[in-house]
């Protein structure tokens, strides 16, 4: 039954799709801004890391150099962002994992966090059915069972070359000597500061001074890890024994016990990651591949791809009012399918072959308004005819390693510094993952993105994601690595970064750089950085229709590309502390 009402519905898009309209060619398009500067792109001969915080990109690279493959280092690199980013970087997290070997195999490994046993549909509603505000953002209830540290045995179970306990120590040594702090991470702490205090009562984590002290973290203070030092040395002597039982278990349980929380023993002992089949699309001869479900991105991305692919985005110009007009009415259709259709598909068929299917996507741009007029997104809801099954704060990195192996890992605690929940005794953040799911039907979550039934919360369910860890490649050879933290902005950052190198030929550090600009169709409105419309785009946009919202700089896109001369380029996002290294 199923496959003749698949089959049904695919003949209903045929009948329905008209044809796509080419973009009219605008050579001399004033409006369209000029592509931007930025400082040079590091170029290596051979292997490079780029990683959001220095000390991680340098031991990932350490491990490089003494011969170590991309996945040693990815390890390596996971671990010691732990300790040097933890605003983001975590033990107490997840993530999605995709590879590319230089012989061509692909694969994608799913390390998200899992709702606990004792999870349910309501639990972040009241009586009255409202969502109870901050209950699935912040403390203990908020937090879904880790999957990072299991994910990173499992990736070196498969693919590693070194010894596990040689990948974990230098983040055992970092932990211990302790982290210099640069600007950013001495005032996300402070501002922090006073949620860490309300979320850990009974004990003061490392992120606060201790005794008293509140003279604000300085640049270039330094602040070491007892705790976590600990935790990271029973997971190089003990791997996954080592976190999800034994002692760290132990730690995490007297953790939720003591603040409300439900994950238990059980849920630590029954988590595994999954490795899933990639998905495959293309874009201008180029062949993307893309993280599949619980992640949203791969499928959005792909269908964003397709849907701009027949507009002349370089002829129009770049960030002018055409070019933003395709775009922003490509993110707005794709967002409210993602609402609709996207959860952990082992709770439920995911259909995704349908949403990429070239005739349904172009379906869904043939209502675009050609007169460049916004489609108010009250008007743009999911695509008709697929079935609904019932069932800001991310870090990233790349590597290539001499062999040509890749990496794109995309991981998480979601919001900044998590929970705040600091597991006593272990010295790790916990996630807030839970808000990932759809607490409520069309509720709003921490990044303004609403959900449906396909992602509401079930024991053993993995949320919905945004991360979009994509690897690009050309005739079958690896072309770029590409992905970033930013909540619901990681999506259409991906895409910007690649549309910025494939269509507007930019450098892999400009294309970084360069002021983004985002629409997840609710709310209706383009979030715009600084510089990225000229004034006149601006104004053009907004009397077509288009609400322009300014906006603080968001996400840390790091991307690494492979030059004609077999060189590597890289791209390390200046809105953070991220650092391109290599030999």
């Amino acid at each position: 039954m199923k496959s003749r009402f698949y089959s049904f519905v695919l003949l209903a898009l045929l009948a329905c799709t008209t044809s796509t309209p080419t973009a009219s060619v605008t050579p001399a398009n004033t409006l369209a801004a000029p592509l931007p500067d930025s400082e040079p792109s590091l170029i290596t001969a051979q292997a490079m890391v780029v990683s959001a915080h220095p000390e991680a990109s340098r031991i990932g690279l350490e491990v490089l150099q003494k011969g170590g493959n991309a996945y040693d280092a990815a390890v390596a690199v996971q671990f010691a962002l732990a300790v040097a980013l933890p605003t983001a970087g975590n033990l107490g997290g997840g993530g999605f994992f995709l590879y590319r070997g230089n012989e061509g195999s692909i694969g994608a490994l799913d390390f998200r966090e899992m709702a606990p046993s004792a999870a349910s549909r309501d639990m972040y509603l009241d009586k009255q059915g409202n969502v109870i505000t901050d209950l699935s953002t912040a403390g203990h209830l908020a937090s879904g069972v880790p999957g990072t540290v299991a994910g990173m045995i499992t990736v070196h179970q498969k693919l590693g070359k070194l010894p596990w306990t040689e990948l974990v120590q230098p983040a055992v040594e970092l932990a211990r000597r302790g982290v210099v702090l640069t600007s950013k991470e001495a005032a996300g702490l402070n501002r922090t500061r006073p949620d860490f205090i309300k979320y850990n009562p009974k004990h003061t984590p490392a992120y606060v001074r201790p005794d008293g002290d509140t003279r604000p973290w300085q640049a270039s203070d330094t602040i070491r890890y007892p705790d976590l030092a600990r935790t990271l040395e029973r997971i190089r002597d003990k791997g996954w024994a080592g976190f999800y039982q034994g002692q760290t278990a132990k730690l995490i349980v007297a953790e939720m016990q003591r603040g409300g929380g439900i994950i238990t023993e059980q849920d630590l002992l029954r988590y595994q990651p999954k490795w899933r089949a990639p998905l495959r699309g293309s874009y201008r001869g180029y062949d993307l591949i893309a993280m599949p479900p619980p992640s949203s991105g791969g499928v959005a991305l792909l269908q964003m791809l397709q849907m701009l692919e027949p507009y002349d985005l370089r002829a129009a110009g770049w960030h002018s009012p055409l070019a933003v007009h395709y775009i922003t009415e490509a993110e707005r259709r794709v967002y409210a399918d993602r609402a609709t259709y996207l959860g952990d598909p082992d709770f439920g068929k995911v259909p995704v072959a349908q949403l990429t299917d070239p005739t349904y996507v172009k379906n869904r741009m043939s209502t675009l308004e050609n007169n460049g007029r916004a489609t108010p997104s009250s008007e743009v809801q999911a695509g008709a005819g697929l079935p609904v099954y019932e069932s800001d704060q991310t870090t990233h990195y790349n590597i290539v390693d001499a062999m040509g192996n890749a990496v794109s890992c995309t991981t998480t605690l979601n919001g900044s510094y998590g929970s705040k929940v600091v597991v006593a005794g272990a010295g790790f953040l916990l996630n807030n993952e839970m808000d990932d799911f759809s607490v409520k039907a069309g509720a709003p979550n921490y990044y303004g993105l609403v959900g449906g039934t396909a992602n509401a919360i079930e024991p053993g369910k993995r949320m919905l994601s945004s991360m979009t860890p994509t690897i690009v490649t050309q005739g079958g050879k690896l072309f770029m690595v590409v992905g970033t933290p930013g909540g619901s902005t990681i999506i259409t950052s991906v895409l910007q970064t690649i549309i910025h190198v494939l269509d507007y030929g930019m450098t892999m550090q400009q294309a970084v750089s360069a002021p983004r600009l985002h629409h997840q169709w609710l709310p209706d409105q383009i979030d715009a950085e600084e510089n990225a419309l000229l004034p006149a785009a601006r104004d053009t946009l907004q009397r077509r229709g288009y609400k322009i919202n300014p906006r603080s700089a968001w996400g840390r896109v790091d991307a690494i590309r492979v030059l004609p001369d077999g060189h590597l380029e890289g791209g390390a996002d200046p809105r953070g502390d991220d650092k391109a290294m290599g030999y």
